[in-house]
Order: C-alpha cells, then structure tokens, then sequence
C-alpha cells in the first residue's frame, strides 16, 4: 500500500470489488482518512482544497458518500434531502481513528488493501513484468508484487508493511 518504492503493498491479491462495498469521498480535511480507507480495501478519493459546493455535486454525481468533519457541510440540501449520503467525521480524531469510526458505523470489515496512493485496485504482477519498476534489490529480495490498476504503482510487502498492516489492524479493532 502506498507509492512506488514505499515498500508495501497490502494482502494477498487485490481488492475485493463486490456491490456492498461503498465508494468514499472525503473533504478536505480528511486526506489522511482516504489513505487508511483505502489500506482498509474501500475505493476513497480526496482532493486538498476542494470547495464544499464542488464536493457535494461531486458525490451527488458520482455516488460515493461523503465524509466529512465540516458541520456545515450537512446543511447543504443535497444532503437534508438524502439525495446525497454522507457521514460527520467527529474532529479530533487521528486517522486511523477516523477509519475505526466510520467502519464501525457502516459495520464495515477490513477487506483486501487497495493502493493506499489513489484507491486503485490491486492486480497481482510477476516479478518480470516489474523489472526495471522498482529497485534491484527489491526485486532480489522480494518475489510477491502488485500493481495498482488505476495509477500503475507497482506495491509489494516491504519494510513500511508492518506499520501499515498494524495501523489497519487498528483501525478495524477501533471499528468495533
């Protein structure tokens, strides 16, 4: 999980893609909350500075719900109506502890990571086919790799996997 080079990747395989699981989008608050949602294996997208109004058409367009830690964002019709759905993110929280909370209120498991850079799934990728992508010694050392199918970062389980896995781990524990 993580960018080229970070040294992680994730799981076993790519990220399970089933009709339950829902889509995030985050404000602009929440960038460090799309990152463990998608260690957790949901599709999040963020955008820094992102205007409240632009937020709201671009949930209400492309269906994903809304997290947010911004009251005044839920004052917004589109949300009083319901025709856009969307959870307060309680502030204070760290990220991690964002993620245990609005996996717990959805009863949300921890699924298969996804790229923890853009949300893309993850595709097993053979060691050949990532020659060149990352370094040699990565490449001798490990034998199990990933690329991301929406920004083609190529993950695998490295030094930052650990810390990553823990941190989900965490996150899921605090979700119950």
């Amino acid at each position: 999980m993580g960018g080229r080079g970070d040294g992680a990747d994730g799981g076993a395989g790519p990220a399970e893609d089933g009709p339950a699981a829902p889509s995030f989008l985050c404000d602009a608050m929440l960038g460090g909350l799309s990152r463990w949602l998608r260690g957790a294996g949901y599709d999040a997208a963020f955008e820094h500075g992102i205007d409240d109004g632009e937020l709201v058409r671009r949930a209400q367009e492309t269906g994903r719900l809304l997290l947010s830690s911004d009251a005044g964002v839920f004052q917004r019709r589109p949300l009083r109506t319901a025709a856009v759905r969307g959870i307060y993110v309680p502030r204070g929280l760290r990220p991690m502890e964002q993620a245990g909370f609005v996996l717990r209120e959805l009863g949300l498991p921890v699924r298969d990571p996804r790229c923890m850079a853009c949300g893309g799934a993850l595709a097993a990728a053979s060691k050949a086919s990532v020659l060149g992508e990352v370094p040699a010694v990565v490449v001798e050392r490990y034998d199990a790799f990933w690329r991301c199918e929406r920004c083609g970062k190529v993950l695998w389980k490295g030094s930052h996997w650990e810390g990553i896995a823990a941190g989900v781990a965490a996150a899921a524990a605090a979700g119950r």
